[in-house]
């Protein structure tokens, strides 16, 4: 007779652990097409137990489970791939990660574009290129893909992006095209070049001035989309944001 709710074999990737119990692990999940949720891995802290060195951060996974409620039962875990763990400062940017996927995505809302970013950066980070380009590609594409955040190919009016202008970001709203680029900004909002966008839109990180008006952009969407809420800390945000080549 088949569990209620059973489900086999589903790429996920560990968010956060706690204790639970005396011998149990309280397990923070992303799966691809299940969303973020809540599962108890019993057993897990024991000595012998099977799990202990399965059930790890930014590791690539599938698990399998069953139960309907708010805390379901952990019933396999196995290694999907595996990649390079991380250390350093690529660990604490994988904290921010994480940070970032719970605060901006609820529970049971499944969205496997989101699990595709969250997996590309993950992977990135593993590689150790820049992290820069990681960090912002990770945040826009996030705010957009969970529908947060506008496309950059289009302004505020419907028009295409013209590389050679200037545009407001205000919020998480479509550009707006800058009139007065030579004016002082006031207010939360970042002057961006209609070059950076278009380069923003095609993934092309490969300049530093894109790289750096992506950090404005994404320091304004965030902004919109956070507010006062903390992360771990809010100088955590700041310092990762002003990270640089």
């Amino acid at each position: 007779m088949s569990q209620p709710g059973r489900v086999d074999k589903q790429p996920a990737y560990i968010l956060h652990t706690q204790p639970y119990r005396e011998t149990s692990l309280l397990l923070e999940v992303l799966t691809r097409d299940h969303g973020r949720f809540s599962l108890v891995a019993r057993g897990a802290r024991r000595p012998r137990s099977d799990l202990r060195g399965v059930l790890l951060p930014f590791q690539p996974l599938t698990l399998s489970w069953f139960g309907k409620g708010e805390l379901r039962t952990l019933h396999g875990a196995d290694w999907d791939g595996g990649v390079r763990p991380l250390s350093g400062l690529p660990l604490v940017c994988g904290f921010y990660l994480n940070e970032l996927m719970m605060k901006l995505t609820a529970r049971d809302d499944p969205e496997p574009r989101a699990f595709s970013v969250y997996d590309a950066a993950v992977r990135d980070l593993a590689a150790r290129p820049s992290l820069s380009p990681v960090l912002r590609r990770y945040e826009l594409r996030l705010s957009q893909v969970l529908g947060y955040a506008p496309s950059l190919k289009r302004d505020s009016r419907g028009d295409e992006i013209d590389a050679e202008r200037h545009y407001l970001c205000r919020n998480a709203a479509m550009p707006e095209l800058d009139e007065q680029p030579h004016l002082e900004l006031a207010g939360k909002a970042a002057r961006l070049s209609g070059a950076a966008l278009l380069a923003i839109d095609a993934d092309d990180y490969s300049e530093h001035a894109t790289r750096r008006q992506a950090r404005q952009l994404s320091r304004v969407w965030l902004d919109a989309l956070l507010g006062d809420e903390p992360l771990a800390a809010r100088e955590l945000l700041q310092a990762i944001q002003s990270l640089s080549d």
